[in-house]
């Protein structure tokens, strides 16, 4: 595997999707018209285990879940094999689980629970080294609240030799909403890319826990192939 990186956004764009309806300029994708995810599976790999990158035993979706795949930094550093991909954000969210870090491969389910709003959100096309994204939920319960907003690298399987469909994380936002019920909340931030990244495989991934970590909302950006030829 050669591992990709990330691509975040540009100021320009990022002021666009700060505007309403801005998420549909610029070729830009949303989540608008999206069905939520069931779930999340998260698979963790350690950089040092390049076998587990290509294991054909694993870990599958269930039905309606969305998988997200995270690299681990691993105990060679710079000369573990994955460790171009690998991140500092797949230690936080693991902790956030309150899981350690694997020495090979992990994988975590977690079920959506009741839905808090609508969560909206979108990426922009990537501009000098940047992508706009922003995450939005409308109408969400009381609070508090954490949103996650991950720019993931969508490889089909048997891309960069993977048996299964991957949504590799190269970035993440993660955002403390206050208990304010009932009131609309946005975050808008420019990403950086990370050489190597196709941006033409980058999406957005976001989703919103409540105090005892429980999945309230997911959503993901999709692209009109038609809208980004513009």
């Amino acid at each position: 595997m050669s591992p990709r990186a990330v691509l975040p956004s540009a100021f320009a764009v990022l002021a666009v999707l700060s505007l309403p309806g801005g998420a549909h300029a610029f070729g830009s994708c949303s989540s608008d018209g999206q069905f939520q995810p069931a779930g999340l599976l998260e698979r963790f790999i350690s950089a040092d285990c390049e076998a587990c990158w290509t294991a054909r035993d694993t870990r599958r979706p269930r039905q309606g879940e969305l998988a997200l795949d995270w690299i681990v930094p691993g105990s060679r550093g710079d000369d573990a094999p994955l460790s171009a991909a690998a991140t500092r954000d797949a230690q936080t969210r693991l902790l956030a689980l309150r899981r350690k870090p694997p020495a090979t491969s992990d994988a975590v389910h977690t079920a959506r629970e009741a839905e808090t709003g609508a969560l909206r959100v979108a990426i922009g096309p990537a501009f000098n080294g940047y992508v706009g994204t922003s995450i939005e939920s409308q109408g969400a319960g009381e609070g508090p609240f954490t949103a996650w907003l991950a720019l993931v690298e969508t490889l089909p399987a048997g891309v960069e030799g993977t048996p299964v469909e991957r949504n590799l994380v190269r970035n993440l936002l993660q955002v403390s909403w206050p208990a304010q019920p009932g009131v609309p909340r946005f975050e808008s931030r420019p990403m950086s890319i990370p050489q190597g990244a196709r941006p033409e495989r980058l999406r957005v991934v976001g989703w919103v826990q409540d105090s005892q970590g429980r999945i309230r909302a997911i959503s993901e950006s999709r692209c009109d192939p038609e809208e980004q030829k513009r």
